[in-house]
């Protein structure tokens, strides 16, 4: 009678190992073990062993489709009759993942590295008919090893909450397989196996091998947010004058003023002056705006009749799309002011006169490469640290766009409620405040234009708090950092985490761009 015996695995310590067993056992062991900066992921191991059986036909059904088209390329032509899948799985094995590594960047992205290793069973078998000969071609034994670097980028506001994933390898795969023509492993011919070795290593790291990458577009561009997109130029707006306004006031006549703004902006609209008691008011000011997407965006123009009580009414409006602009072709426009913009609507058939406005649309210099890797700017710099350069000055005119993305461990005596501050030339702007923490994230963007910009000029930027309620200290200073310009001007764009002064250990995150028009 034969009895079943169970062996107990034999758990040995690594010192009790010999050079030759430690040697063999050190490249099984997980990277997690090996390297502190990697962290172990056994639940995304898991999940990816509970669907792979779904995973596995969803991932042979897209094969089978993107192969389609190719193979009916080859149908016709020497000599083939067809090429069929006799079958075509990639086994009962997933992939496993030994680390993963997330790296802190100061750009709006996600950049995660994994190791993955894949010893799987897969049964892909090709059949050609070939006259009238039948070749049987079968993948067996496959191996892989690489290094993704994945980058979600850019972190946006709308689901799945970034635009676009880019990959690249970070080291040359290892891929190791089998290869059966007629029966035999034609791998084992001698040779051949390591020029297949090679062929692949050289073909995949010649396509993404980093710095190459193979980008994934998530979210179409007409999808992003306005508030996401970037600065691409700057409409100058010549308010003229208008004509035959409506009588509004009780007397027979209306005080007239132009409100400005752009389609897809939360800003607030620019304003011209008032000019009291005229039906035929002539302004010839100027305004410039911030343009991000030239072919979507329209500038909105709404006339009103200043009241000294209650709301102004309205006397009309109107809509002119960028799209209708040459770049640095200043255009003269005429315009009927309408109620609105429904071109149903019965009252915008009313006289309700006219605005003459001059428009130019000047887009920002490409001379300056304004990108940054994804892991460009990870460290923290010291605010003081002297930055300029020689006597540089910015050579024209241009916008400065500040982007106050966030702080770290700022902390007041009496309370949290931070907001920050950006001064510059005596205009000040805040973001909105953010009750009881101490790593607030604002991400809100401003823009400042200047004819030129000067050596050592700074941007001042602090972290107030303000107590909400009666108090004797109604605001408090968290911290302050004085940013030199020459560094913003000379590359055309910085992002930085600065440590605050008077502050113990606050940080704050600003970017800055500069944008010659």
């Amino acid at each position: 009678m034969l009895r079943k015996v169970c062996l107990e695995p034999i758990v040995r310590s690594l010192y009790e190992l010999d050079s030759n067993a430690l040697s063999d056992l050190l490249a099984e062991i997980p990277l997690w073990v090996k390297n502190p900066d990697y962290d172990r992921v056994d639940w995304l191991n898991k999940f990816a062993h509970d669907m792979w059986p779904y995973l596995d036909k969803a991932i042979c059904s897209r094969i089978r489709s993107i192969a389609a088209p190719k193979i009916a390329e080859y149908i016709g032509k020497y000599q083939i009759k067809s090429i069929e899948f006799e079958s075509l799985t990639l086994g009962t094995l997933p992939p496993t993942i030994s680390g993963i590594k997330v790296y802190e960047s100061n750009e709006t992205e996600l950049v995660i590295e994994l190791v993955v290793k894949w010893a799987g069973n897969p049964n892909i078998t090709l059949v050609l008919k070939l006259l009238s000969l039948q070749v049987t071609v079968q993948l067996v034994d496959l191996q892989i090893f690489a290094v993704p670097r994945i980058t979600l980028r850019p972190l946006v506001p709308s689901f799945p909450c970034f635009a676009g994933i880019v990959v690249s390898l970070m080291e040359k795969p290892h891929v190791d397989f089998g290869l059966k023509l007629l029966g035999g492993d034609i791998m084992a011919i001698p040779g051949l196996y390591r020029f297949v070795q090679e062929t692949i290593k050289r073909e995949v790291g010649r396509l993404y091998l980093w710095p190459q990458i193979f980008e994934i577009p998530i979210l179409d561009s007409s999808m992003l947010s306005m508030s996401v997109k970037k600065p691409v130029g700057v409409l100058h707006v010549k308010v003229i004058r208008a004509v035959k306004l409506l009588r509004m006031d009780f007397l027979g006549a209306s005080d007239p003023y132009v409100k400005v703004s752009l389609t897809g902006e939360r800003l607030p609209a620019k304003k011209t002056t008032i000019k009291m008691k005229n039906l035929n008011p002539e302004w010839n000011e100027q305004f410039k705006l911030i343009v991000k997407d030239p072919e979507s965006q329209a500038l909105q123009l709404h006339v009103y009749d200043w009241d000294k009580v209650g709301s102004h009414d309205k006397l009309g409006m109107q809509v002119v799309p960028l799209r209708f602009l040459s770049p640095h072709e200043a255009k003269e426009f005429t315009l009927d002011l309408l109620k609105n913009t429904d071109a149903n609507d019965p009252q915008n058939k009313k006289r309700r006169g006219q605005i003459i406005v001059e428009l130019t649309y000047k887009p920002f210099n490409e001379d300056i490469d304004k990108s940054n890797g994804p892991l460009d700017g990870c460290t923290k710099k010291d605010s003081m640290r002297g930055k300029a350069q020689g006597d540089e000055v910015s050579n024209g005119p241009g916008v400065i766009l500040v982007t106050v993305r966030g702080a770290e461990d700022v902390e007041g005596k009496t309370h949290n409620n931070p907001y920050a501050l950006v001064l510059f030339r005596g205009e000040k702007k805040k973001t909105k405040m953010l009750r009881k923490t101490r790593d607030p994230r604002w991400n809100e963007e401003f823009q400042f234009m200047v004819e030129e910009v000067l050596v050592n000029e700074k941007i001042h930027i602090e972290v107030m708090s303000k107590r909400s309620g009666f108090s004797f200290r109604h605001k408090e200073s968290l911290g302050y950092v004085d940013i030199d310009l020459t560094d913003v001007v000379n590359n055309g764009r910085i992002n930085e985490k600065y440590h605050l002064i008077e502050s113990r250990n606050g940080v704050v995150h600003i970017e800055i761009q500069w944008n010659t028009i």
